[in-house]
């Protein structure tokens, strides 16, 4: 069975595909052979991508969100948060902070704005596409209209990321309220494809009620999308939310999952997540091991980052912020990495 097994990474490696057997097979392995998908996925990551890794300065500029997901901290119903909004002004400054310690990379992330809020950040895109023109620019702001994307896109976002979190209709309506679509979270995936946007979509690993059969539905979509980007991230309870209670995702599956798209797709960029590294001591770096490619070190004030509180226990100091890179390159140097500070695009 062991030879059966590892008979799948190698198709895997070579082939890029596998059928829906094949890849609940690679997520319920023994120890052994999910070791051996691991090690396949970083020889390709290290054979395709060398042994540098991207670094992202991201900025968390908001938790208002006018979603209420039953899994996330900053759920709207969630009267226990100190909300904060940054300022154009405070948000150009970490960009100003980050680009100067080497980053080329920004990330904006939030919780999902009041529609009126579009206009507001197609001004601070056009700023920051303006004032650091050798940078790339991401978002990951949620679910808008089609146009609001098209607005930022013309405004200088290069990259946006939209976990689909499970593909699972089913799943997903456990996992959210009643006015929010599964059908509106994958279209607008398409909008962002359609676009030219570099795309990022991923899982929540472990979320409650989680199967193999949706994992594996989960990894037949993306194969199917072929997104740019592949985030992927255990799920972590948060004590205020409905789902508080439930059980930390696991990161044996996550880096299982993390080696299935890196042999999938050799040139996805694929962040080792900072959930991951909240659960463990060493997720940053197993993550890479499993064929990650990416880290997004915090950029964001020190005085907002313990309100951005997705779940529970989030690590947002050391080598988590974004002065603590020095400790991070001695980090990856220990299992033989380095940082690359470039723009970082699918190639």
């Amino acid at each position: 069975m062991a030879m059966e097994t590892r008979a799948l990474v190698d198709v895997l490696r070579e082939a890029h595909h596998l059928d829906g057997d094949g890849y609940a097979a690679l997520l319920t392995c023994c120890t052994a052979d999910a070791d051996y998908l691991r090690a396949q996925a970083r020889e390709v990551a290290v054979q395709m991508l060398g042994r540098g890794i991207f670094v992202r300065g991201l900025v968390e500029i908001t938790n208002v969100c006018r979603n209420d997901c039953l899994y996330c901290g900053i759920r709207r119903s969630n009267t226990a948060v100190d909300r904060y909004l940054l300022t154009h002004e405070q948000v150009m400054h970490c960009c100003q902070a980050g680009h100067a310690i080497g980053f080329r990379t920004f990330v904006l992330q939030g919780g999902e704005l009041p529609r009126e809020r579009e206009a507001w950040i197609a001004d601070l895109v056009a700023d920051i596409r303006a004032s650091f023109p050798d940078s790339a620019i991401t978002l990951s702001l949620g679910e808008w209209p089609r146009e609001a994307y098209a607005r930022w896109r013309a405004a200088g976002a290069d990259r946006y990321l939209l976990r689909h979190e499970t593909h699972n209709a089913a799943h997903y309506a456990s996992l959210h309220p009643a006015d929010m679509s599964q059908s509106n979270r994958l279209s607008c995936l398409d909008n962002l494809m359609v676009l030219g946007f570099q795309v990022g979509t991923g899982i929540m690993v472990g979320s409650p009620g989680q199967t193999i059969e949706h994992l594996v539905e989960d990894i037949q979509y993306i194969e199917r999308l072929r997104p740019h980007m592949v985030g992927l991230g255990p799920f972590v309870p948060q004590h205020d939310t409905p789902l508080g209670c439930h059980p930390v995702g696991s990161v044996d599956l996550t880096t299982r999952l993390y080696a299935i798209f890196r042999l999938m797709m050799p040139h996805a960029l694929i962040p080792s997540t900072t959930a991951l590294n909240t659960i463990h001591p060493r997720g940053r770096l197993l993550g890479i091991e499993a064929g990650a490619n990416v880290v997004m070190p915090n950029l964001s004030p020190s005085e907002v980052r313990g309100s951005y509180a997705l779940y529970d226990g989030k690590a947002a100091s050391a080598a988590e912020a974004a002065e603590g890179v020095a400790l991070l390159e001695k980090q990856l140097a220990t299992i033989g990495y380095h940082i690359d500070w470039s723009r970082g695009d699918y190639r």
